[in-house]
Protein backbone atom coordinates (compact mmCIF):
# COMPACT_ATOMS: atom_id res chain seq x y z
CA UNK A 1 0.00 0.00 0.00
CA UNK A 2 1.31 3.42 -1.17
CA UNK A 3 1.27 6.37 1.52
CA UNK A 4 0.40 9.88 1.60
CA UNK A 5 1.24 12.76 4.27
CA UNK A 6 -2.56 13.56 5.89
CA UNK A 7 -3.12 17.38 5.44
CA UNK A 8 -5.22 16.94 2.13
CA UNK A 9 -9.14 16.68 2.79
CA UNK A 10 -12.22 16.03 1.17
CA UNK A 11 -14.76 18.40 -0.34
CA UNK A 12 -17.30 16.11 1.17
CA UNK A 13 -15.51 12.89 0.25
CA UNK A 14 -14.28 12.46 -3.21
CA UNK A 15 -10.62 14.58 -4.06
CA UNK A 16 -9.71 15.95 -7.26
CA UNK A 17 -7.09 17.89 -7.91
CA UNK A 18 -7.72 18.59 -11.93
CA UNK A 19 -9.93 21.16 -13.26
CA UNK A 20 -11.99 20.00 -15.72
CA UNK A 21 -12.44 21.31 -18.87
CA UNK A 22 -14.72 19.03 -20.85
CA UNK A 23 -18.75 20.02 -20.26
CA UNK A 24 -19.65 19.46 -16.89
CA UNK A 25 -22.40 20.02 -14.35
CA UNK A 26 -22.26 20.28 -10.57
CA UNK A 27 -25.37 19.87 -7.84
CA UNK A 28 -26.40 19.94 -4.74
CA UNK A 29 -29.03 18.15 -3.13
CA UNK A 30 -30.71 17.73 0.33
CA UNK A 31 -32.55 14.08 0.86
CA UNK A 32 -32.80 11.61 3.19
CA UNK A 33 -31.86 13.85 5.53
CA UNK A 34 -28.04 14.51 4.24
CA UNK A 35 -26.35 16.76 1.73
CA UNK A 36 -26.10 14.86 -1.30
CA UNK A 37 -22.95 16.26 -3.62
CA UNK A 38 -23.52 15.30 -7.87
CA UNK A 39 -21.26 16.31 -10.32
CA UNK A 40 -21.23 15.15 -13.95
CA UNK A 41 -19.30 15.64 -17.01
CA UNK A 42 -20.24 15.29 -21.30
CA UNK A 43 -22.94 16.79 -22.89
CA UNK A 44 -25.43 15.40 -21.42
CA UNK A 45 -24.51 16.27 -17.89
CA UNK A 46 -26.78 18.90 -16.97
CA UNK A 47 -29.69 16.41 -17.76
CA UNK A 48 -28.60 13.60 -16.42
CA UNK A 49 -27.87 15.65 -12.70
CA UNK A 50 -31.66 17.79 -12.94
CA UNK A 51 -32.92 13.92 -13.40
CA UNK A 52 -30.99 12.43 -10.53
CA UNK A 53 -31.92 15.24 -8.16
CA UNK A 54 -35.84 14.16 -9.08
CA UNK A 55 -35.44 10.71 -8.71
CA UNK A 56 -33.61 11.66 -5.04
CA UNK A 57 -36.53 13.54 -4.30
CA UNK A 58 -38.91 11.08 -5.43
CA UNK A 59 -37.03 7.93 -3.20
CA UNK A 60 -37.03 10.29 -0.52
CA UNK A 61 -40.75 10.14 -0.05
CA UNK A 62 -41.41 7.05 -0.60
CA UNK A 63 -38.43 5.75 2.22
CA UNK A 64 -38.74 8.38 4.77
CA UNK A 65 -39.62 7.06 8.26
CA UNK A 66 -39.91 10.41 9.40
CA UNK A 67 -42.79 11.61 6.37
CA UNK A 68 -46.49 10.67 7.13
CA UNK A 69 -47.09 10.26 3.58
CA UNK A 70 -44.22 8.06 2.60
CA UNK A 71 -45.04 4.60 1.53
CA UNK A 72 -42.89 3.41 4.65
CA UNK A 73 -45.03 5.32 7.29
CA UNK A 74 -48.41 4.15 5.60
CA UNK A 75 -46.86 0.71 6.36
CA UNK A 76 -45.94 1.13 9.91
CA UNK A 77 -49.31 2.58 10.62
CA UNK A 78 -50.99 -0.42 8.41
CA UNK A 79 -51.61 -2.74 11.95
CA UNK A 80 -50.21 -5.55 10.37
CA UNK A 81 -52.77 -5.14 6.85
CA UNK A 82 -51.60 -5.64 3.67
CA UNK A 83 -50.91 -2.64 2.23
CA UNK A 84 -50.12 -1.09 -1.62
CA UNK A 85 -45.85 -0.67 -2.16
CA UNK A 86 -44.21 0.54 -5.34
CA UNK A 87 -41.93 -1.59 -7.14
CA UNK A 88 -38.90 0.41 -5.53
CA UNK A 89 -39.71 -0.28 -2.31
CA UNK A 90 -40.74 -3.68 -2.62
CA UNK A 91 -37.53 -4.78 -4.49
CA UNK A 92 -35.92 -2.86 -1.04
CA UNK A 93 -38.04 -4.53 0.85
CA UNK A 94 -36.61 -8.27 -0.50
CA UNK A 95 -33.33 -7.29 -0.29
CA UNK A 96 -33.23 -6.22 3.00
CA UNK A 97 -34.52 -9.54 3.88
CA UNK A 98 -32.07 -11.32 2.10
CA UNK A 99 -29.13 -9.35 3.73
CA UNK A 100 -30.91 -10.26 7.00
CA UNK A 101 -30.06 -13.79 6.26
CA UNK A 102 -27.00 -13.83 4.67
CA UNK A 103 -25.82 -11.72 7.71
CA UNK A 104 -27.43 -13.75 10.31
CA UNK A 105 -29.48 -10.91 11.49
CA UNK A 106 -26.61 -8.16 11.94
CA UNK A 107 -28.31 -6.28 9.27
CA UNK A 108 -32.08 -5.72 10.02
CA UNK A 109 -34.27 -2.87 9.20
CA UNK A 110 -36.62 -4.10 11.61
CA UNK A 111 -34.30 -2.30 14.63
CA UNK A 112 -36.18 0.73 14.47
CA UNK A 113 -38.35 0.97 17.31
CA UNK A 114 -34.94 -0.07 19.56
CA UNK A 115 -32.87 2.96 17.24
CA UNK A 116 -36.11 5.03 18.29
CA UNK A 117 -35.54 4.37 21.75
CA UNK A 118 -32.53 5.21 22.75
CA UNK A 119 -33.33 8.83 20.79
CA UNK A 120 -31.16 8.17 17.63
CA UNK A 121 -34.42 9.08 15.41
CA UNK A 122 -35.09 12.51 17.01
CA UNK A 123 -32.02 13.61 18.90
CA UNK A 124 -33.59 12.70 22.50
CA UNK A 125 -30.84 10.76 23.79
CA UNK A 126 -31.57 8.34 27.01
CA UNK A 127 -30.38 4.49 28.13
CA UNK A 128 -33.41 2.33 27.84
CA UNK A 129 -33.95 -0.43 31.02
CA UNK A 130 -33.29 -3.63 29.68
CA UNK A 131 -36.84 -4.92 30.23
CA UNK A 132 -38.08 -1.89 27.67
CA UNK A 133 -35.36 -3.33 25.29
CA UNK A 134 -36.06 -6.70 25.77
CA UNK A 135 -40.32 -5.62 24.83
CA UNK A 136 -38.99 -3.88 21.76
CA UNK A 137 -36.80 -6.77 20.62
CA UNK A 138 -39.62 -9.03 20.54
CA UNK A 139 -41.05 -6.78 17.50
CA UNK A 140 -37.39 -7.32 15.75
CA UNK A 141 -36.68 -9.34 12.74
CA UNK A 142 -36.59 -10.02 8.75
CA UNK A 143 -39.05 -12.62 9.29
CA UNK A 144 -41.62 -10.11 10.28
CA UNK A 145 -42.01 -8.60 6.55
CA UNK A 146 -44.02 -10.53 4.51
CA UNK A 147 -43.98 -9.45 0.74
CA UNK A 148 -45.90 -10.40 -1.71
CA UNK A 149 -46.41 -9.44 -5.28
CA UNK A 150 -46.79 -5.60 -5.13
CA UNK A 151 -47.75 -5.80 -1.01
CA UNK A 152 -46.33 -5.85 1.92
CA UNK A 153 -47.30 -5.91 5.09
CA UNK A 154 -45.10 -6.05 8.81
CA UNK A 155 -46.73 -8.38 12.04
CA UNK A 156 -48.39 -6.02 14.59
CA UNK A 157 -46.00 -3.76 16.46
CA UNK A 158 -43.07 -4.34 13.78
CA UNK A 159 -41.45 -1.20 12.30
CA UNK A 160 -39.31 -0.54 9.54
CA UNK A 161 -36.50 2.09 8.76
CA UNK A 162 -34.84 1.75 5.08
CA UNK A 163 -32.01 4.41 5.88
CA UNK A 164 -30.10 1.92 6.71
CA UNK A 165 -29.92 0.73 2.89
CA UNK A 166 -31.75 3.41 0.92
CA UNK A 167 -28.87 5.87 0.32
CA UNK A 168 -27.40 2.76 -1.89
CA UNK A 169 -30.57 2.23 -3.47
CA UNK A 170 -30.15 6.03 -4.36
CA UNK A 171 -26.43 5.66 -5.52
CA UNK A 172 -27.61 2.64 -7.67
CA UNK A 173 -30.14 4.67 -9.43
CA UNK A 174 -28.03 7.54 -9.75
CA UNK A 175 -25.90 4.87 -11.37
CA UNK A 176 -28.42 4.27 -13.75
CA UNK A 177 -29.29 7.51 -14.81
CA UNK A 178 -25.66 8.07 -15.68
CA UNK A 179 -25.15 5.42 -17.86
CA UNK A 180 -28.75 6.18 -19.77
CA UNK A 181 -27.03 9.74 -20.04
CA UNK A 182 -23.72 8.54 -21.64
CA UNK A 183 -22.31 9.74 -18.66
CA UNK A 184 -18.90 7.94 -18.66
CA UNK A 185 -17.42 10.44 -15.65
CA UNK A 186 -19.05 11.38 -12.66
CA UNK A 187 -19.48 11.21 -8.84
CA UNK A 188 -22.34 10.99 -6.28
CA UNK A 189 -21.55 11.89 -2.82
CA UNK A 190 -24.75 10.39 -0.64
CA UNK A 191 -23.76 10.94 3.06
CA UNK A 192 -21.11 8.45 3.66
CA UNK A 193 -22.13 6.72 0.85
CA UNK A 194 -20.07 7.57 -3.03
CA UNK A 195 -20.18 6.84 -6.03
CA UNK A 196 -17.14 6.88 -8.68
CA UNK A 197 -18.08 7.07 -12.17
CA UNK A 198 -15.28 6.88 -15.06
CA UNK A 199 -11.71 8.31 -13.82
CA UNK A 200 -10.67 12.02 -13.26
CA UNK A 201 -9.87 14.24 -16.28
CA UNK A 202 -6.04 13.17 -16.09
CA UNK A 203 -7.05 9.08 -16.33
CA UNK A 204 -6.53 8.30 -12.69
CA UNK A 205 -8.99 7.11 -10.99
CA UNK A 206 -11.03 9.18 -8.43
CA UNK A 207 -9.73 9.64 -4.85
CA UNK A 208 -12.18 8.68 -1.82
CA UNK A 209 -11.26 9.91 1.54
CA UNK A 210 -11.63 7.55 4.53
CA UNK A 211 -12.15 9.48 7.64
CA UNK A 212 -10.22 8.69 11.11
CA UNK A 213 -12.94 8.08 13.40
CA UNK A 214 -11.19 9.86 16.14
CA UNK A 215 -10.58 12.97 14.22
CA UNK A 216 -13.30 14.73 12.16
CA UNK A 217 -10.38 16.66 10.04
CA UNK A 218 -8.09 13.67 9.32
CA UNK A 219 -8.39 10.54 7.35
CA UNK A 220 -6.94 6.86 7.74
CA UNK A 221 -6.23 6.81 3.92
CA UNK A 222 -7.29 7.29 0.44
CA UNK A 223 -9.11 4.79 -1.70
CA UNK A 224 -8.63 4.79 -5.19
CA UNK A 225 -12.16 4.38 -7.07
CA UNK A 226 -13.05 3.96 -10.62
CA UNK A 227 -16.75 2.22 -11.81
CA UNK A 228 -17.18 1.72 -8.07
CA UNK A 229 -18.85 2.43 -5.14
CA UNK A 230 -17.73 3.17 -1.35
CA UNK A 231 -19.71 3.34 1.53
CA UNK A 232 -18.77 3.99 5.34
CA UNK A 233 -20.30 3.23 8.48
CA UNK A 234 -19.00 4.26 11.79
CA UNK A 235 -20.13 4.98 15.84
CA UNK A 236 -18.87 8.29 15.30
CA UNK A 237 -22.04 9.87 13.09
CA UNK A 238 -24.09 10.06 15.69
CA UNK A 239 -23.25 9.14 19.65
CA UNK A 240 -24.06 10.43 22.88
CA UNK A 241 -22.32 10.09 26.54
CA UNK A 242 -24.10 9.52 30.30
CA UNK A 243 -22.07 8.26 33.18
CA UNK A 244 -18.97 8.22 31.20
CA UNK A 245 -20.30 5.71 28.60
CA UNK A 246 -20.64 6.61 24.78
CA UNK A 247 -23.76 5.10 23.23
CA UNK A 248 -23.09 4.98 18.76
CA UNK A 249 -26.16 4.69 16.56
CA UNK A 250 -25.32 1.19 15.34
CA UNK A 251 -27.48 -1.00 17.51
CA UNK A 252 -26.77 -4.75 17.53
CA UNK A 253 -30.39 -6.63 16.84
CA UNK A 254 -29.32 -9.16 18.95
CA UNK A 255 -29.08 -7.43 22.12
CA UNK A 256 -30.55 -3.92 21.58
CA UNK A 257 -27.45 -2.17 22.62
CA UNK A 258 -24.84 -0.41 20.39
CA UNK A 259 -22.32 -2.87 18.75
CA UNK A 260 -19.32 -3.76 21.11
CA UNK A 261 -17.36 -5.00 18.08
CA UNK A 262 -14.42 -3.62 18.34
CA UNK A 263 -14.46 -1.65 15.21
CA UNK A 264 -14.82 2.11 15.25
CA UNK A 265 -15.56 2.44 11.00
CA UNK A 266 -16.25 0.09 8.38
CA UNK A 267 -15.80 0.82 4.44
CA UNK A 268 -17.30 -1.73 2.05
CA UNK A 269 -15.89 -1.01 -1.53
CA UNK A 270 -17.57 -2.71 -4.35
CA UNK A 271 -17.98 -2.42 -8.69
CA UNK A 272 -20.36 -0.31 -10.32
CA UNK A 273 -21.58 -2.79 -12.79
CA UNK A 274 -24.32 -2.16 -15.64
CA UNK A 275 -27.21 -4.69 -15.72
CA UNK A 276 -28.95 -3.94 -12.77
CA UNK A 277 -26.67 -5.21 -9.88
CA UNK A 278 -27.59 -3.48 -6.84
CA UNK A 279 -23.88 -2.88 -5.64
CA UNK A 280 -24.14 0.48 -4.20
CA UNK A 281 -27.42 -1.51 -1.80
CA UNK A 282 -25.08 -4.10 -1.06
CA UNK A 283 -22.41 -1.87 0.10
CA UNK A 284 -24.59 -0.23 2.23
CA UNK A 285 -26.41 -2.97 3.94
CA UNK A 286 -22.96 -4.81 4.47
CA UNK A 287 -21.63 -1.45 6.14
CA UNK A 288 -23.47 -1.60 8.90
CA UNK A 289 -23.94 -5.90 9.20
CA UNK A 290 -20.05 -6.21 9.02
CA UNK A 291 -20.08 -3.21 11.61
CA UNK A 292 -22.09 -5.14 14.07
CA UNK A 293 -20.15 -8.48 13.19
CA UNK A 294 -16.80 -7.24 14.31
CA UNK A 295 -13.62 -7.95 12.88
CA UNK A 296 -13.04 -11.21 12.86
CA UNK A 297 -17.02 -12.51 11.63
CA UNK A 298 -16.66 -9.57 9.14
CA UNK A 299 -13.16 -11.08 7.45
CA UNK A 300 -14.80 -14.64 7.54
CA UNK A 301 -17.82 -13.05 5.57
CA UNK A 302 -15.63 -11.53 3.07
CA UNK A 303 -13.64 -14.80 2.70
CA UNK A 304 -16.51 -16.52 2.24
CA UNK A 305 -17.09 -15.25 -1.18
CA UNK A 306 -20.93 -14.98 -1.27
CA UNK A 307 -20.93 -11.51 -2.19
CA UNK A 308 -17.84 -9.51 -4.14
CA UNK A 309 -16.45 -6.74 -2.43
CA UNK A 310 -13.79 -5.43 -0.69
CA UNK A 311 -13.45 -3.90 2.52
CA UNK A 312 -11.09 -1.28 4.82
CA UNK A 313 -11.84 -1.87 8.81
CA UNK A 314 -10.35 0.60 11.75
CA UNK A 315 -10.38 -1.15 14.78
CA UNK A 316 -10.32 0.50 18.26
CA UNK A 317 -6.94 -0.73 19.17
CA UNK A 318 -5.60 1.60 16.39
CA UNK A 319 -4.99 -1.01 13.69
CA UNK A 320 -6.37 -0.03 9.80
CA UNK A 321 -7.03 -3.81 8.07
CA UNK A 322 -7.22 -3.61 4.52
CA UNK A 323 -8.09 -6.91 2.40
CA UNK A 324 -5.68 -7.98 -0.24
CA UNK A 325 -7.97 -6.76 -3.44
CA UNK A 326 -7.93 -2.93 -2.67
CA UNK A 327 -4.38 -3.21 -1.43
CA UNK A 328 -3.06 -1.82 -4.45
CA UNK A 329 -5.97 1.31 -4.63
CA UNK A 330 -5.43 2.30 -1.34
CA UNK A 331 -2.97 4.70 0.12
CA UNK A 332 -2.10 5.05 4.02
CA UNK A 333 -1.54 8.07 5.95
CA UNK A 334 1.70 8.61 7.19
CA UNK A 335 0.38 11.11 10.36
CA UNK A 336 -2.62 9.09 10.97
CA UNK A 337 -0.89 7.30 13.87
CA UNK A 338 -2.09 3.52 13.24
CA UNK A 339 -0.97 0.17 12.15
CA UNK A 340 -1.78 -0.83 8.98
CA UNK A 341 -2.61 -4.84 7.67
CA UNK A 342 -3.23 -6.15 4.29
CA UNK A 343 -4.94 -9.78 5.09
CA UNK A 344 -6.44 -12.35 2.71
Amino acid sequence: MRRFAAGILALGLILSLTACKETSAERQVFAMDTVMLLTAYGDQSEAALKEAELELYRLDSLLSKTAESSTVSVLNDAAGAETAVEDEVRELLELAKAYSEETGGAFDITISPVVSAWGFTGDAYRVPDAAELAELLETVGAENITVRGNTAALKPGTEIDLGGIAKGYASDRVAEIFRAHGITRGTAVLGGNALAVGTRENGEAWRVGVRDPKNAEGLVGLVHLEDAYAVTSGGYERYFEENGTTYHHIIDPASGYPAESGLTSVTVIADCKAGGTRNGTMCDALSTALFVMGEERALEFWRGGEFDFELVLVTEDDRVVVTEGLADRFTESEESGYTYETVS
